[in-house]
């Protein structure tokens, strides 16, 4: 399929391309002096002196030469003919890179198939204690994941540290495969056209006790009516969160984008979107399994060996 958006540019490439090679022919055509016609002596003056003793001479282009850039216009011609590079032309064998990578990906599928065969059929639970798929995990892990939820898989500022314990859509395999396969979409809508600055400040005060943070406790009680009033639907009448919506606990002390209370005013007024992209166009089933298992572990002490 055609990547041009106008079918204008592709009969302009085509243009460029193929009048280029036309010109070169062109131009050896004119400057054929080895065919016989016109040949000029290798001593023949072109008229042209520099500094008194430094004379141009016309001497003919080598017939080797010739020859060679009529052979690469043919063969220009040639890959142009098999191959796409004319535009929306598609070339005579129907090459393209994303299929020769798609073929790729597949001898590759074929060849690692049996590595992760004699872990389809063990619970998650039991590949997480596995020493070998832990290591395959891991190195999921490192080549897609880390970018963002770190090396040591602890997060950092918006991304979730994967080695507490603390899931904002569940933590068992089932909801973490889910979160790897089809990703997620956090979002925490803002208020700041029903909410107050003063009034958000006083809520954010609330928050905080509820995780045993310092608050002051005058604006507490003025904060609790304000999350009873705006909050709970989602985070639950004793700020527990719901997996289900993915709103987070906002007592365990865990806080995604910092606990101060600048932090959460600017959460409560301007909301928040956070992104986990799907993988399920990247890594196999049978991968997304292993690096499941390995991530399940992490919080699981019982279950796994400290990450290396």
């Amino acid at each position: 399929m055609s990547d041009f958006v106008s079918g204008f540019w592709g009969y302009f490439i085509s243009a460029i391309t193929l009048g280029g090679i036309a010109f070169c022919l062109w131009l050896l055509f004119t400057q054929r002096a080895w065919l016989g016609k016109n040949v000029p002596q290798v001593d023949d003056n072109a008229g042209h002196v520099w500094d008194g003793d430094i004379t141009e001479l016309n001497t003919a282009v080598p017939r080797w030469w010739t020859v060679f850039y009529i052979g690469l216009c043919v063969v220009a011609l040639g890959i142009l003919f098999l191959y796409p590079g004319l535009g929306s032309y598609e070339g005579k064998i129907g090459y393209t890179a994303a299929r020769e990578v798609k073929a790729d990906q597949e001898a590759l599928k074929a060849q690692i198939a049996p590595v992760y065969a004699r872990y389809q059929a063990m619970p998650i639970e039991e590949v997480a204690r596995d020493a070998s798929a832990r290591e395959i995990g891991q190195r999921l892990f490192l080549n897609n994941c880390a970018q963002c939820h770190g090396s040591d898989a602890r997060g950092s500022g918006s991304f979730p540290n994967l080695t507490d314990g603390d899931w904002l859509h569940g933590g068992t395999p089932e909801q973490i495969m889910q979160t790897i396969t089809k990703g997620r979409h956090g979002m925490m809508p803002p208020w700041s056209s029903q909410i107050s600055p003063s009034q958000a400040s006083d809520i954010a005060q609330y928050v905080r006790s509820l995780s045993g943070l310092a608050a002051d406790p005058l604006r507490v009680v003025p904060g609790k009516r304000g999350f009873d009033s705006f909050c709970v639907a989602c985070h639950g009448a004793d700020g527990k969160g719901n997996t289900a919506l993915g709103a987070p606990n906002l007592t365990d002390g865990v806080w995604l984008y910092g606990s101060s209370e600048a932090s959460i005013v600017e959460t409560i007024l301007n909301g928040r979107q956070n992104h986990m992209p799907a993988q399920e166009g990247i890594l196999t089933p049978e991968q997304i399994r292993m690096l499941t298992a390995w991530v399940w572990g992490l919080s699981n002490q019982g279950q796994k060996v400290a990450a290396k």
